[in-house]
């Protein structure tokens, strides 16, 4: 495809504009600098790299003006034509101001200098104003990328009258102007002209202090009468630091004698130094009372105006914070310094407070004066010769009110409501709001704000303030200020603390208070940052029992006062009432017992919802109510139920008797209702003795009970969960009880805690117990003698020798003391140690001492190990430092513990010396980033333990990841300077040994780059293929791509999710990944992670994932095509990377669009996916499966029809009994009509031999066209002696066809010679076309010239209908080369692309079947001559084709079966080579196919020695001929790299020719007229008839292919007939000029007009790129895809004429085959001009505009030299003819051109002559 349809398509993405919480954006594909909004009608200019975009308020485009790149040369004084090494420069934008009052943008880019261009305002395409030979006092930006301009506009006045003017305030660059302020006009006045600086003051300027101070311009603003500049700049030392100054000087200085700098401090000692963005606002009255009562500022008033500016700190971390100045101290400030200039000498208080920055005077600035000269000279004068500065000391400071721990970038204040709101953008792409108040902070501001790429500082508001427009990089963001409507509740509303909202109480929603109705009255609108809801605070009573019910009281807080007219109501879950006022409470009857929820399990209450609504729907407050259930209080703790019941914090009552919990009653009394809160009258027992209880030993245990007495004479039972049931309770004396014990058995802890409970043994009711006891098992945990002696004394543990347990003391049948046994050791680690020692070892065992202090002495095979106490455990396990060994040995570990007790191990259990030899280290390279694993192999490495070793390489850490007979760890980043590093050593050291170094093991490398990765996008599916290239991804171990979701800085998400993939494949400059799969978020940013090296991938985006609309059509067969609609496919996927399943077999996806995928139907029957077996599939529905990466979607069901198929028993019978009852038939009818047949056969030969020359005769015309189309290029064959002055000359020529007499007596003359033929005729036209290229609007006018001439012509001949219709003058050829010019941008815009789509859609069409390559047949095609007329079998085969020198990467390429070895060469080329231009890929000559069945190899040709032959025939070879089988592995070489193989196992080429030489070859079907000899002589003409296929039966396979393509077709006849906005102007005003040329003629009549039209625009332009979509794309038309676009070449034609054909049966198959359609182009070519008719006429002026845009972008592509020169020759050829004409035409005489003539022939022809 041509280089144009890469252009990069602007993304514009804009939500419905009815409500202000809309957000709009619009992305650009490069850079944006500036920002401005036109404060009249709200449109926005973005300044971008490259171009200016004119944006609506709502960010729709609405123009877009290219600036660049252009030729451009650095230093180069424009214009450029005069300059040497021009290239291609881009041009950023500089400087953007609005200037409205006479309706212009001025424009300054980096460009020729930095000059300044007017745009209009309501469309920046039209330019106002650009002059580029005005010289340097134009220059008013800058070229260089890093200075920063900034321009305010203003209004001098001059002479007594005001001119507009703009300010700029610029940094120094090398090639810049030396003005750091400058005052620019924008009109021409006396010697100045637009952008001349006007102001000749030399005091503000940077040179000679370029080395002392780098200005960095940040804001600009003007404000009563003076105009402000804000920047950073150093202080002319050595440290180079910057400082924020803010400069001032008098709006109508002429002399900048006013220019004063003051320097402003933010923070401590200036740490924030460093100004990066401000904004100029009121600061409202809430912040002016805030700034007041600080004492910092002074008074400040409401309406008084201040400075908010974000700077940055440069002192480590980076830190920035907010500022704020108001204007009224900066001007106190300035006027200070003025005075104490003036007055003083430049001192305040004896101090000296003013310098001069811009003069090397070592005298001062200052001379003191009278005190009045201040009044009487408020804007200095003459006696002031350079601009002050304020000193260091004299700065304003300011404290942050706001600090902020990245890079604050940008800055933007409003007021709401007196409050007053900061917008503060950051370099982490997010905007935040900070509520200025006298503790500001900052909070969500909402959807929108989080943006991908670094906020600049083009942060400002629309008109109305609603809304705030963001910049990124490439992006502008509208967003709402506030996003009050979100929240859905109060207490959300508040919680966000935003100013603009507040919870509208009486509308029930959060809004701004002017959305408020009521928000006046008090509390009828609670702000958010008060942080109050309407709440209702008690009710009362404040609980109530579910079996009754009343009225309650509610009390709310701030509820607003309600209306009469205010209805008020109470919802209690389900239940509703009316409510009323009372005594300022909100008074409602509770619900009645039916009404209320029952109570829930292991709940005494229900908590039943509480809603108050205010006029029926508006709820104002919300709570729950609790109704009670005393009978369901003991459910809460069922061994204390009487406790349970009155201890409970409703109104229950114990009733002993009843053994119930009742709701509190004043009625019932007496000695068994224990009341509330009464909780020491229940009945209980208590004080179980002893709380520890042994397990397996049966204990007594006794109790106290109190409050008995109601159940004197009871007997009571006891037990607990852990007793299989329930004991008697003994009485004891007095009030004591007790039970015999019970031997529990319990395994899982070492003690747990068991509660009885007590029951009355009649009732079986619970009585109150609190008897909690302790249950311990001395053997768990406590394995060993030592354990168990280390026990707790009250456990009564002892160490019993005749079980050796740990047990209760009386479950011991020895009661005496036990000594311990002598220390097991059972394991020591680790087992090998260096021969240095100094490592720790664990020695492990039972019996190992009960504390510290027992241990006396270790040894460990031998050699003393020093015992560290304090890491010992006890008896279990001691560990020690061994000392050093002199030689390698083994020995066994020995203990003392206590007195004299020893443990020796086993010899199983040994320790070994020995010292680790590291031998190698894999890898030797690795990137400086780290992150490389390094093996260490070598011999008894395993020595010591992981803890215990360290690894160095060079002085980089590498820390140990696994432990072994192998070695492995992971290098830290190396910090070395030298990349690559020398060979480094790898030092292994373990313990306090000497480390041991493998020499020159690793190297430190460059960290791989990234240069570019594809694609550039993924749903959120994930799963597609993501390519990353680059360098040095060999030296990577571990390739991952990770995607970190924020959901932004207020979203409450601690860590940021992550989602990661492994790569898929890799090799040194390519690493594959599958994009993971993320959950929905509001941005993404994808890194790749090599190693320890990570990169971000920018841009990389992540869309939703596509949407599908059901399925319109749900039947589809082998030759339909398959259309799925929906959005967003095109997003992140394309054709070739989608999939598509009918049932079980794969669909190609043909097209992908963003709304649209064209899927080929299956190859082969499909079936439904799932495994269970079918008889027959036909009726089945399947499943249309749709995957675009991980993502699947089944997008309907389709139903598969195919051919019926009956069994042979039907079909014989069927077919056998009709065709004998044909033949009887046919015997009788044979003689009749044999005679009338041949007559037939011979008339349609002849007319498809009539056919047939017509065609030929057609091409060859075609070609010759064609062929005459010549490009001017090359170079001019000159001697170099003679170059300068043929240079010269050719200048002078091309100045003499710029003289319109000579030109056109130059034309008629050559066209009134015969031997001037049609070739000429084009070939001058062209050349004209080059040499006037330049100068269009000039070749225009010609053009008109001699068109009016032709016309007159054909108008007089009375044959007006024939103009334009050929190419037979030079004007028609100028017409055409003119219409190709004009339209070419139209052409990359708008038509190219369908145009492109629909040569791709026959392309694919065509070979998805066979093509016979030798008849230059297909079998789908649109052309009836080229159809296939034979039934070929094929297949379709997936070859996996791998390219020989271009990695290991396979590529699956389709083809077919019935392919030759050509045709699968172009497949696979076309495949493998997709990304670039058809010219720039291999031939098929220049490549090989290699076939590797087996182990060896077979080269594929067309023709070999094994090609069949049949007679003199041969068939060419194909994938089918060589027995190719499906997913075959191929390999494609150049002819180079496999000759040698192929003259090894091949005949030579001249042996193949010499025996091919004699055959003719075939591909699928033998010639209809080359039969065999045999046959021929033999048979008749009915015979030879009866050879060849009847073609008509596949003419339906014509009609298969329109379908699948009348979409493509559709669309591009859309493209070229709409009219409207999207019409070149040239199309509109040429057509204007035929219609007002036919009113001038009586004989031209609509029909000619449309005529004319037709003939010189759809003729003349649009069917032939058509037909020859090669002229603008980079791709090759075989004949096959001509033959078809050559039918819907003739249906355009034919749309476009005004005759009605008749068509018939016996009309050719391609007219009848758009017979349908034709009626419908028509009246789109009527509606067409008559579209064009009705627009607004394209004056001259604005097409001239035009054609310069149109010249400028081309010209320098041409060589309009050599053009000029090959022009001369037909002067010289016709040179007396026009001398002769000239010599005839007064107007030539009186501008000498003759003489002119004559001399520029002298000088070419290098002839004296007597001129």
């Amino acid at each position: 495809m041509a280089l144009w349809l890469s252009a990069v398509l602007l993304v514009l993405q804009v939500t419905p504009a009815s409500s202000e919480d809309s957000m709009f954006e619009f992305s650009t594909d490069t850079p944006i600098n500036n920002v401005v909004q036109d404060p009249l009608t709200g449109r926005v200019y973005l300044g971008a790299v490259n171009a200016i975009y004119q944006l609506d308020s709502l960010l729709n485009l609405e123009a877009r003006a290219e600036t660049g790149p252009k030729k451009d040369a650095k230093g180069c004084t424009p214009p450029v034509s005069t300059c040497q090494d021009l290239k291609d420069t881009n041009n950023t934008n500089k400087l953007l101001l609005v200037h409205s009052a006479n309706g212009s943008l001025i424009v300054c880019g980096s460009l020729y200098r930095g000059i300044c261009s007017l745009l209009n305002l309501t469309n920046v395409k039209e330019q106002i104003y650009y002059s580029d030979s005005k010289g340097e006092r134009t220059y008013a930006a800058s070229t260089e990328d890093y200075v920063s301009v900034v321009g305010v506009m203003a209004t001098l006045e001059i002479d007594n009258k005001p001119f507009s003017v703009f300010l700029v305030g610029k940094g120094y660059g090398s090639m810049d102007s030396s003005k750091l302020i400058s005052t620019r006009i924008v009109q021409n006045y006396r010697d100045w002209v637009v952008f001349e600086s006007i102001i000749e003051a030399s005091t503000v300027q940077a040179v000679p202090f370029v080395p002392k101070y780098l200005h960095d311009f940040r804001f600009a603003f003007k404000n009563d009468n003076f105009v402000y500049f804000l920047f950073s700049r150093t202080l002319g030392r050595t440290d180079n630091k910057n400082f924020t100054f803010i400069s001032r000087l008098c709006e109508n200085d002429n002399h900048y004698y006013s220019y004063t700098e003051l320097q402003l401090s933010c923070g401590l000692n200036n740490r924030y130094n460093k100004v990066q963005a401000a904004y100029l606002s009121d600061p409202g009255k809430e912040l002016a009372q805030v700034m007041t009562d600080s004492g910092e500022y002074g008074t400040v008033k409401e309406w008084d105006k201040v400075l908010f500016v974000v700077a940055s700190s440069e002192e480590g971390a980076t830190e920035s914070a907010l500022c704020m100045y108001p204007l009224k101290n900066i001007n106190q400030k300035l006027l200070a310094i003025v005075t104490a200039c003036y007055t003083d000498n430049g001192k305040i208080d004896d101090r000296l407070v003013v310098e001069s920055p811009y003069t090397s005077s070592k005298d001062g600035p200052c001379v003191k004066h009278d005190k009045d000269i201040v009044n009487r000279y408020k804007c200095g004068a003459d006696f002031l010769p350079s601009p002050l500065a304020s000193r260091q000391e004299f700065a304003l400071k300011a404290n942050p009110v706001f600090i902020r721990q990245n890079l604050l970038t940008a800055v933007a204040v409003a007021v709401e409501n007196d409050h007053t709101i900061a917008f503060l953008g950051h370099n982490a792409g997010e905007v935040i709001k900070v509520h200025l108040s006298s503790s500001p902070e900052p909070y969500n501001p909402g959807p929108g704000y989080k943006t991908s790429g670094y906020v600049n500082k083009n942060l400002f508001f629309d008109k109305t303030q609603a809304h705030l427009y963001i910049t990124t990089e490439k992006k502008i963001v509208k967003v709402p200020v506030q996003a009050c409507h979100l929240k859905q509740d109060c207490q959300s509303c508040v919680a966000q603390k935003d100013p603009y909202c507040g919870w509208c109480v009486l509308e029930g929603r959060c809004s701004r208070r002017s959305e408020c109705s009521r928000a006046e009255e008090k509390h009828g609108w609670l702000w958010s940052p008060n942080q109050q809801c309407v709440k209702i605070i008690s009710f009362h009573p404040p609980n109530l029992s579910c079996l009754k019910s009343q009225q309650v009281e509610i009390n709310v807080r701030s509820l607003p006062v309600l209306r009469d007219s205010d209805r008020i109501r109470c919802s209690f879950g389900s239940y509703n009432s009316t409510a009323r006022m009372v005594d300022g409470r909100i008074s409602c009857h509770l619900p009645e017992q039916p009404f209320i929820p029952p109570t829930p399990p292991n709940q005494d209450f229900v908590a039943v919802p509480v809603q108050i609504y205010v006029n029926v729907s508006v709820k104002v407050a919300s709570s729950e109510y609790k109704f009670y259930n005393c009978a369901a209080a003991i459910q809460k703790a069922q061994n204390t139920p009487c406790t349970s019941c009155v201890s409970s914090s409703w109104g229950c009552q114990w009733n002993v008797a009843a053994h119930t919990c009742t709701d509190l009653s004043d009625a019932e009394t007496g000695t068994n209702i224990i009341k509330q809160r009464q909780n020491k009258s229940c009945p209980r027992f208590e004080n179980p003795d002893p709380v520890l209880i042994p397990v397996g030993y049966k204990t007594r245990i006794s109790f106290e009970g109190i409050n008995l007495d109601p159940y004197k004479g009871r007997d009571f039972t006891i037990g607990t969960e852990l007793m299989r049931g329930e004991e008697d309770v003994n009485t004891e004396s007095g009030p004591f009880y007790s039970f015999s014990g019970y031997m529990f058995s319990f395994d899982k802890a070492h003690e747990t805690s068991v509660l009885f409970h007590v029951r009355d043994k009649h009732t079986g009711k619970k009585i109150d117990s609190s008897l909690n006891v302790t249950l311990y098992n001395c053997s768990l945990g406590r394995e060993d003698c030592s354990l168990c002696k280390n026990a707790d004394p009250k456990y009564q543990c002892v160490w019993c020798r005749q079980t050796s347990a740990c047990v209760y003391e009386q479950l011991c049948a020895s009661r005496e003391s036990v000594e311990c046994p002598d220390p097991q050791i059972t394991d020591i680690t680790p087992r090998f140690g260096p021969l240095k020692g100094g490592i720790a070892v664990t020695i492990k065992g039972s019996n190992l001492g009960i504390q510290k202090d027992d241990i006396k002495n270790i040894t460990v095979a031998g050699v003393n190990c020093r015992h560290l106490r304090e890491r010992y455990s006890v008896s279990t396990s001691v560990i020690c430092e061994i000392g050093p060994a002199s030689l390698r040995k083994s020995g066994v570990v020995e203990i003392e513990v206590g007195r004299g007790r020893k443990g020796v191990s086993s010899k199983t259990v040994q320790f070994t010396y020995r010292d680790p030899v590291p031998l190698s280290v894999f890898p030797n390279r690795g990137p400086k980033a780290g992150g490389t694993v390094l093996t260490i192999t070598g011999q008894d490495l395993n020595t010591a333990s992981k803890e215990d070793l360290l690894i160095l390489v060079g002085d980089v850490p590498c820390r140990v990841e696994s432990f072994g007979d192998q070695i492995t760890c992971k290098l830290s980043n190396y910090l070395g300077d030298t990349v690559p590093s020398a060979h480094l050593d790898v030092k292994v050291q373990y313990g306090p040994q000497i480390p041991t170094s493998i020499k020159a093991a690793f190297q430190f490398s460059n960290n791989p780059s990234v240069s570019d990765h594809q694609p550039r996008s993924s749903f959120i599916c994930g799963g597609r293929r993501v390519v990353v290239h680059g360098s040095g991804f060999d030296l990577v171990q571990k390739a991952s791509i990770r995607v970190v979701a924020s959901a932004g800085e207020w979203s409450g998400q601690a860590v940021p999710e992550e989602f990661v993939e492994d790569f898929q494949h890799k090799n040194d400059t390519m690493v594959t990944f599958l994009s993971p799969a993320v959950n929905e978020s509001q941005s993404f940013r994808t890194f790749v992670q090599l190693d320890n090296l990570q990169m971000e991938l920018t841009p990389f985006a992540y869309y939703p994932n596509p949407t599908f609309d059901e399925l319109s059509k749900s039947v589809i067969t082998e030759n339909s095509m398959i259309i799925v609609t929906g959005r967003g496919f095109s997003n992140a996927m394309t054709a070739n990377e989608a999939q598509a399943f009918v049932g079980d077999v794969q669909c190609m996806v043909n097209t992908l669009q963003d709304d649209k995928l064209f899927l080929d139907p299956p190859m082969s029957t499909p079936r439904a996916r799932s495994k269970r077996p079918r008889r027959d599939t036909g009726s089945d529905p399947l499943d249309l499966l749709i995957k675009f990466g991980r993502g699947e979607w089944v997008v309907g069901s389709v139903h598969y029809e195919r051919k019926y198929s009956l069994p042979l028993a039907v079909i014989i019978p069927a077919v056998l009994v009709p065709m004998l009852m044909i033949i009887a038939i046919s015997v009788v009818c044979y003689r009749r009509k044999s005679q009338q047949a041949e007559r037939e056969y011979e008339k349609v030969k002849h007319q498809l031999e009539n056919l047939e020359e017509s065609v030929r005769d057609r091409c060859k015309k075609e070609f010759t066209d064609g062929a005459n189309d010549v490009m001017i290029t090359g170079k001019l064959d000159i001697p170099e002696s003679r170059r300068a002055t043929v240079t010269q000359a050719l200048n002078q020529f091309s100045n003499l066809l710029n003289s319109k007499t000579f030109l056109i007596n130059f034309i008629r003359t050559l066209e009134g010679r015969p031997d001037f033929n049609a070739r000429a005729k084009v070939y001058f036209a062209s050349l004209l076309t080059v040499a006037l290229h330049g100068k269009l609007e000039y070749y225009t006018d010609i053009m008109r010239t001699l068109l009016l001439g032709l016309m007159e012509d054909y108008v007089h001949s009375k044959n007006p209908k024939l103009l334009l219709r050929r190419s037979e003058t030079v004007v028609e050829r100028m017409l055409s080369n003119w219409m190709s010019i004009c339209l070419y941008q139209y052409l990359k815009d708008t038509a190219g692309e369908p145009l492109y789509k629909l040569f791709r859609a026959i392309k694919h069409q065509i070979e998805k079947g066979p093509v016979d390559v030798q008849v230059k047949k297909a079998k789908y095609t649109l052309n009836d001559t080229g159809l296939l007329g034979d039934d070929v079998e094929y297949s379709i085969l997936t070859l996996q084709v791998l390219v020989q020198g271009e990695g290991p990467d396979i590529t699956p390429v389709n083809v077919l079966n019935c392919d030759t070895i050509s045709q699968v060469k172009e497949k696979i080329l076309e495949q493998v080579y997709k990304n670039l231009p058809y010219s720039q890929r291999p031939k098929v000559d220049s490549v090989t196919l290699e076939w590797r069945p087996g182990s060896t190899g077979q080269i594929l040709s067309d023709l070999d020695v094994t090609s069949q032959k049949e007679g003199r025939w041969r068939r060419i070879n194909t994938l089918a001929h060589y027995n190719v089988r499906d997913n075959a592995t191929v390999i494609l070489s150049s002819v180079q790299h496999t000759q040698q193989s192929y003259d090894q196992n091949h005949d030579s080429h001249e042996e193949r020719n010499a025996l091919l030489e004699d055959d003719k070859v075939f591909h699928l079907v033998r010639p209809a007229d080359e039969l065999d000899e045999i046959k021929s002589k033999r048979g008749s003409i009915k015979d030879k008839s009866m050879t060849k296929a009847i073609t008509e039966i596949y003419l339906t396979r014509l009609l298969s292919v329109k379908g699948t393509l009348q979409q493509f077709v559709d669309d591009f006849f859309h493209s070229v007939l709409c009219s409207g906005a999207a019409v070149p102007p040239a199309v509109k005003y040429f057509f204007d000029f035929l219609d007002e040329q036919a009113l001038r003629h009586e004989n031209v009549d609509e029909e000619t007009i449309h005529i004319w039209k037709t003939n010189s625009l759809p003729l003349r332009f649009w069917v032939n790129i058509l037909k020859n979509p090669h002229f603008i794309f980079d791709v090759h038309v075989t004949e096959v895809v001509d033959a078809s676009l050559s039918v819907i070449a003739q249906t355009f034609m034919d749309a476009c004429t005004k005759t009605e054909h008749k068509l018939s049966r016996d009309s050719p198959s391609n007219k009848l085959l758009y017979a349908k359609e034709i009626s419908t182009y028509k009246r789109n070519v009527d509606e067409y001009y008559k579209g064009i008719r009705q627009m607004v006429s394209v004056s001259d002026q604005e097409m001239n505009t035009h054609l310069a845009e149109v010249s400028r972008e081309h010209t320098d592509k041409l060589n309009t030299q050599v053009a000029l020169h090959q022009l001369y020759r037909y002067a010289s050829k016709y040179y007396d003819g026009i001398i002769m004409s000239l010599d005839e035409d007064p107007t030539a005489q009186s501008k000498q051109l003759t003489l002119r003539l004559q001399q520029i022939a002298a000088a070419l022809e290098n002839k004296v002559t007597d001129l």
